[in-house]
């Protein structure tokens, strides 16, 4: 599990107070649109955006016609105070910053039945609560290199696709195609519908990775290293496996043991 590092509040000349600071991470100003107008602007010229910030207490006139564009969207929103916006521009934000995607995202519906039509046999990659971007770009890259056809997410709880994402994938991002959902559990019980075994990594089992049969259509989920997939998205699983472990160590880096799963099914599918 990764530590996250806390950073040092910058030196600046505004009077101190007791209100709650937020450390953040600033990406480039190319990565976000920030201003009522210039966010409404970037919706109505079809701007893919990662996600959306707003002021807490938003409630002026502009404030709600943004917000009535967003709602019409998949794009998750976060309600902040305004000190957690501060910490990403000294620039007028207007209470609003959103934060561009530098890739396009796919419906799960289409994907699945274009798969289907072209005569494939889906090998997906599900992420339940990945949110460390070294893990997920390390993920990204091998799907990318073992012949996955597509990585899925969280809309509100996955990982940011960002510059650092890409950096991370080696740019395997921009070939790999990436479906965001905003229903985990609805989702999973599509795939099973839609004729995929769910193959869920988990140590809740005692039934070994090399004993599932990946040559069929298959949609592996993979959760987050610190509790592993949500219970109820567990329950959607058609079949938990689990990595051979010694008692030493409890468990591999999630990038790592999903690499031994894509490649164990590329291995039965060859």
């Amino acid at each position: 599990m990764f530590q996250n590092k806390t950073l040092h509040r910058p030196s600046s000349n505004r009077p101190s107070s007791n209100r709650q600071s937020y450390d953040t991470k600033r990406p480039p100003e190319k990565e976000m649109v920030f201003g009522l107008r210039a966010v409404i602007e970037a919706i109505d010229a079809g701007k893919v955006l990662d996600k959306v910030l707003l002021r807490r207490d938003m409630n002026s006139s502009i404030g709600r016609e943004l917000q009535t564009k967003l709602e019409g969207t998949a794009t998750p929103i976060q309600r902040v105070p305004v000190e957690k916006l501060n910490q990403y521009t000294d620039k007028n934000h207007q209470g609003v910053i959103a934060f561009l995607s530098p890739i396009e995202f796919y419906p799960i519906e289409n994907l699945v039945q274009s798969l289907y039509d072209e005569g494939k046999t889906p090998l997906l990659m599900v992420l339940d609560g990945i949110t460390d971007v070294r893990n997920f770009g390390a993920i990204a890259r091998t799907c990318v290199c073992a012949g996955v056809h597509a990585l899925v997410i969280a809309n509100r709880s996955g990982v940011a696709i960002n510059g650092d994402a890409i950096k991370t994938s080696a740019g395997a991002l921009y070939s790999l195609p990436i479906c965001k959902v905003d229903n985990m559990q609805n989702t999973l019980q599509y795939l099973r519908e839609s004729g995929l075994q769910v193959v869920a990594a988990t140590e809740h089992t005692d039934r070994l990775y090399t004993d599932c049969d990946f040559t069929q259509p298959t949609a592996i989920v993979m959760g987050s290293e610190d509790r592993g997939i949500y219970p109820l998205n567990l329950d959607q699983c058609t079949d938990k496996v689990k990595l051979p472990m010694t008692d030493t160590i409890e468990s591999l880096n999630v990038s790592v043991a999903a690499g031994v799963f894509i490649y164990e099914a590329i291995r039965q599918r060859s």
